[in-house]
C-alpha cells in the first residue's frame, strides 16, 4: 500500500489536471463515487473487478444514461471506497481509482501499475476539422477528454482502419464512411469505434456515439484524446490478465455475438450482381455440376430493380427477371442453400415504396417535419428513419416478409449512412449524433425482429457499418470495397486482427477484392487461400471478373475448388472457434502478441497470425513470392500443415512458398477436429469424423475441444441441445520409452441427441510399437510419419488410448 500512494504522490507532481478544477467534496451513492467540482461532477462506477466507468457532467448539464454499446450493469459489492487527507480512492480488486484532491487529479492504477490519467481532462475547444472530414463534421466548438499515456505504450482500435497496428501517432476522425477501392492505406473507413487498445494490456472506451475525434498522441506529447461534437462524456477503463481476458472483459461490457448459423461458415457465391432468377439457377447448377461447395447465394441490388439506378427503396421482388422468388428460394433451400438479399436505408423519391414511406410517416425529416430528401449515386432520396418506432415497425415487416419467403439472410448495405447530411432529424437525434450508430441500430431492428418473431432462427446480417457493441447484434461486418489488388489484399490482416481485438470477431473481405477490373488469377488465389483461414468465405466482386469458384477457367476453378473443400473440411474446428467467440469473445484471427504479450517484436505484426489457438498462418501477399520469413511462438513447436516439417519453438526460418497453398502451420500437441469434404452443411454430421493429433514432445500435456449442435437453432447452447467432445493428451516416460495417452470423453447437453461415433485418430510425427484402446491391443495404420487408429466411441462414454512409442 504504500508503495501505492508513493505512486499516487508521484504522479499528481507530474501530471497535475486542469488547474481551474477543484474538488469540493464526494459521496457514495448507490454504490456509485460521486465526485462534485468547481465546474462539475465526476460519478465512477464499477463494472466488474476489472471494468470501472467515469462520467463527467458539466455544470448546467443533465447526466444522460443511455448508452448505445453497454449492455452490462454496474455491480455492487465490488468495490470499496476509502479517502486520505489528500485523496479519495476507489477501490476493486482489479483496478484502483485515486482522485487526487489539490491539485484536482485522477489516475487509474491496475495491479498497482500505473496505467492512465486523466491530463485536462473535461474542457472545451475551437473545431479544428480533419481535412478528409471537413465537409461532414461541422461544429464550431467540440467537447474534449484528454488523458496522460506512458512513452512506450503502443495503441490499437479506433475501428477498422488500415494504418499499421500500431496506430499512435495519428488523429482519426470518428464518422462512417466508406473509401472506395482502398489498398494499403485507409484513414477513415466503415467502422469508427471510439475505442484504445494499449500494449500495456488495458482498454478505454468512449461511451459517446456522436461523431468526433480519436487522438492518439498526433502531437507526440503523450496525451490521448477522445473529442466529440456533443453528448455524453463518459468513459470505460477497461484491464485483463491477459489479452483475451481483455477482451472477454470488453464483451461482457457491450455484448457477446451470438453462436451464427453453421452454413455462415461455410462457401458463399456472390457478385455485383445477379439480374435474373434464371441467372441464379445457372450459377448454382454450376456448383453442383463441379461438385463445389456453396451453402448460400447472394443477390445484390438487382432483385428489386433491373437498373442500378433510380429504383432503390422498392424493397420488393423485380417479378419481370424474378417472376416467381419463391419457388427460386424453395428449390434453392431445398438443396440446402440459402438466399441472402441486399437492402439499403434509402428510398428514393422514385421508388414504389417512397409515397407508402411518406404516408406512414418513417423517413427522416428537415427541421419543418417534412421528409428529408436529398441526391446521391443512386438518385434523390430519404432515409428510412430507424430510430422511430413506426420506422423500424415498417422497415422489419418488409423483412420479415421476405424471411416467410424463403429467404435465408439479410445483407446491409451503405449503412454508414453513405450520405447522411447533418440537416437530417431522426427521433433519436439529429443526423451527426445518429450518424456512426445507424448501422448498429438496423443491425438491432432486424436481430429483435428475428427474436420476436423466428425466434428458434439464426439471423444472418451482413453489414458494413456498425458501432461499439455491434457484435451482440450478430453482425457479420466486412471490410468494405476493397480494390482488386495486391495492394487491398495487404491490409486485410491488420483489419481484421484490430476489429477482432475490438470484439467484431467475423470481419471479413471480398475475396478476390471487389473494386476495379484488374485480372489476376494469381491473386485470386492467394486471396482464397488466405480466405480459407478467416471468418467469412466470401469471394465477391464488379461483374467485370467473376468472383464465383464456379465460373473461372478450368485450371483456376480446380485450385479454387480444393481451397473452399478445405474450408468445409475444416467446419469442426472454425464452429468450435465460433463457439469460443460467442462464449467468451475471443477473436477467431488473433495477432502473435496474444501468445508473448512481453515480445515487445511481436506488438506491430500483422502478417502473420493465429486462427483461433492452434493455426498459425501467413498469407502471401504480393506476385512471384518463392520464400517468406516467418516467427514461430515460443510456447510450442510447429508443424507444417501440408508436410508435417517441425518448426522450433521461438525461432525463425525462411520457409519456400508454394503455388498450392500459403504457410499454414499447426501447434505441437493441437487436436484438430476435420470432416470429409460435403456439398453444404446441410450434410455436415459427427457421425465420422478425423480428429488430428501433433505429436510434440515437448508439450508433455494438452487439450482441445470440439462443439456441436444442429447448427441453426438459436441459443442451442443455453437451452442444452447441444454436445462438446473434450481431447485430452498426456506424455509420460518410463522405461519402455515414452507413452502417449489421449482420452476422449463428452458433454452432452440435456436436450440433445448425440450419436455414436467413428472417429479416425491420425497421430502426427510420431513411430508407434503399440496401440492400445480401452484396455484392448488394437491394429493401426502407418501412413510416412503418422498413424491412423480407428476408433468406435459410444455415445455416453469415454474412451482412453494408450500409445507406446
Amino acid at each position: 500500500m504504500k508503495k501505492l500512494f508513493f505512486l499516487l504522490f508521484i504522479t499528481s507532481l507530474s501530471f497535475a489536471q486542469n488547474a481551474n478544477r477543484k474538488f469540493e467534496s464526494f459521496k457514495e451513492v448507490n454504490n456509485a463515487l460521486e465526485i462534485n467540482t468547481s465546474d462539475g461532477q465526476y460519478i465512477f462506477k464499477a463494472y466488474s473487478d476489472k471494468i470501472i466507468e467515469t462520467s463527467f457532467i458539466p455544470n448546467g448539464e443533465t447526466f444522460n444514461p443511455i448508452s448505445q454499446a453497454v449492455v452490462a450493469v454496474p455491480k455492487t459489492g465490488i468495490s470499496k471506497i476509502i479517502e486520505t487527507p489528500s485523496s479519495i480512492n476507489l477501490y476493486t480488486k482489479g483496478i484502483v481509482v485515486s482522485i487526487q484532491k489539490s491539485p484536482f487529479q485522477i489516475v487509474y492504477f491496475n495491479q498497482q501499475k500505473l496505467i492512465l490519467s486523466e491530463k485536462n481532462g473535461y474542457s472545451k475547444h475551437k473545431h479544428i476539422p480533419l481535412e478528409n472530414v471537413k465537409g461532414n463534421i461541422k461544429a464550431d466548438s467540440t467537447e474534449v477528454l484528454q488523458f496522460n499515456i506512458s512513452p512506450d505504450e503502443m495503441l490499437y482500435g479506433g475501428g477498422a482502419r488500415a494504418l499499421g497496428m500500431n496506430r499512435r501517432g495519428n488523429k482519426l476522425a470518428l464518422y462512417n464512411r466508406a473509401q472506395y477501392g482502398y489498398e494499403t492505406h485507409a484513414e477513415l473507413m466503415n467502422f469508427c469505434i471510439p475505442m484504445v487498445l494499449s500494449s500495456k494490456m488495458y482498454a478505454v472506451h468512449f461511451d459517446n456515439s456522436a461523431i468526433g475525434y480519436l487522438d492518439l498522441d498526433s502531437k507526440k506529447d503523450n496525451t490521448l484524446a477522445y473529442e466529440t461534437i456533443s453528448g455524453r462524456k463518459t468513459y470505460q477503463v477497461i484491464v485483463g490478465d491477459s489479452w483475451t481476458d481483455l477482451i472477454s472483459n470488453y464483451t461482457d461490457l457491450t455484448g457477446k455475438q451470438p453462436l451464427p448459423a453453421r452454413w455462415t461458415l461455410g462457401n458463399f457465391s456472390s457478385r455485383f450482381g445477379y439480374h435474373s432468377q434464371e441467372e441464379v439457377e445457372k450459377t448454382i447448377k454450376k456448383f453442383e455440376d463441379d461438385k463445389i461447395p456453396v451453402d448460400a447465394i447472394i443477390l445484390d441490388l438487382y432483385w428489386f430493380g433491373a437498373a442500378m439506378k433510380g429504383t432503390m427503396g422498392n424493397l420488393d421482388w423485380e417479378k419481370e427477371t424474378f417472376p416467381n422468388p419463391e419457388k427460386m428460394m424453395s428449390d434453392l433451400n431445398a438443396k440446402g442453400i440459402k438466399t441472402v438479399l441486399i437492402t439499403e436505408p434509402f428510398v428514393l423519391t422514385t421508388s414504389k415504396k417512397w409515397q407508402e414511406a411518406v404516408d406512414k410517416k418513417v423517413v427522416a425529416t428537415d427541421k419543418s417535419g417534412k421528409p428529408f430528401t436529398y441526391d446521391f449515386y443512386f438518385g434523390n432520396t430519404g432515409i428510412i428513419d430507424i430510430f422511430k418506432p413506426d420506422g423500424k415497425d415498417w422497415f422489419w415487416n418488409i423483412y420479415k416478409n421476405l424471411i416467410n419467403q424463403g429467404v435465408g439472410g439479410l445483407w446491409g448495405d451503405l449503412g454508414e449512412p453513405e450520405v447522411f447530411p447533418s440537416e437530417a432529424i431522426t427521433a433519436g437525434g439529429k443526423a451527426d449524433e445518429v450518424h456512426n450508430v445507424y448501422g448498429h441500430n438496423w443491425a438491432k431492428l432486424i436481430a429483435d425482429g428475428y427474436k420476436k418473431d423466428f425466434p428458434n432462427q439464426r439471423p444472418f446480417i451482413l453489414m458494413r457499418a456498425g458501432y461499439s457493441g455491434s457484435q451482440r447484434f450478430g453482425m457479420m461486418p466486412w471490410s468494405g470495397d476493397v480494390s482488386r489488388s495486391w495492394g487491398g489484399l495487404q491490409s486485410q490482416t491488420e483489419i481484421s486482427l484490430q476489429m477482432g481485438m475490438q470484439g467484431m470477431g467475423y470481419m471479413h473481405s471480398d475475396l478476390g477484392g471487389f473494386a476495379g477490373d484488374y485480372f489476376d488469377n494469381e491473386l485470386y488465389i492467394r486471396w482464397l487461400q488466405y480466405g480459407v483461414f478467416q471468418p467469412i468465405f466470401r469471394p465477391h466482386a464488379q461483374e467485370e471478373v467473376a468472383s464465383e469458384v464456379a465460373r473461372k477457367d478450368i485450371i483456376t476453378k480446380a485450385k479454387a475448388k480444393k481451397l473452399v473443400e478445405l474450408r468445409y473440411q475444416l467446419l469442426p474446428y472454425n464452429y468450435t472457434l465460433a463457439f469460443e467467440n460467442n462464449q467468451k469473445g475471443t477473436p477467431l484471427m488473433r495477432p502473435l502478441f496474444f501468445e508473448e504479450p512481453n515480445n515487445q517484436k511481436l506488438l506491430t505484426v500483422c502478417e502473420t497470425y493465429l486462427w483461433g489457438n492452434d493455426f498459425l498462418v501467413k498469407p502471401i501477399t504480393k506476385a512471384g513470392v518463392t520464400s517468406t520469413s516467418i516467427y514461430f511462438p515460443k510456447n510450442n513447436n510447429w508443424f507444417d500443415f501440408y508436410t508435417g516439417k517441425k518448426q522450433l519453438a521461438g525461432t525463425t526460418s525462411t520457409i519456400a512458398v508454394v503455388e498450392d497453398h500459403i504457410p499454414v502451420f499447426v501447434r505441437g500437441s493441437a487436436f484438430i477436429p476435420m470432416i470429409k469434404t460435403i456439398q453444404n452443411t446441410s450434410k455436415y454430421s459427427l457421425k465420422n469424423f478425423d480428429l488430428h493429433y501433433y505429436f510434440d514432445a515437448k508439450t508433455t500435456q494438452s487439450s482441445g475441444k470440439l462443439y456441436n449442435d444442429d447448427g441453426t437453432t438459436a441459443n442451442a447452447f443455453e437451452k442444452g441441445a447441444f454436445e462438446i467432445l473434450n481431447f485430452n493428451g498426456n506424455v509420460n516416460g518410463n522405461v519402455n520409452g515414452k507413452l502417449v495417452v489421449i482420452k476422449l470423453n463428452a458433454e452432452i447437453g440435456k436436450n440433445f441427441q448425440s450419436s455414436d461415433k467413428n472417429v479416425t485418430l491420425i497421430v502426427h510425427n510420431i513411430k508407434v510399437k503399440s496401440v492400445i484402446v480401452n484396455g484392448k491391443t488394437v491394429d493401426f495404420k502407418t501412413v510416412k510419419n503418422n498413424i491412423e487408429i480407428p476408433i468406435s466411441w459410444k455415445k455416453g462414454t469415454g474412451v482412453e488410448i494408450k500409445i507406446q512409442l
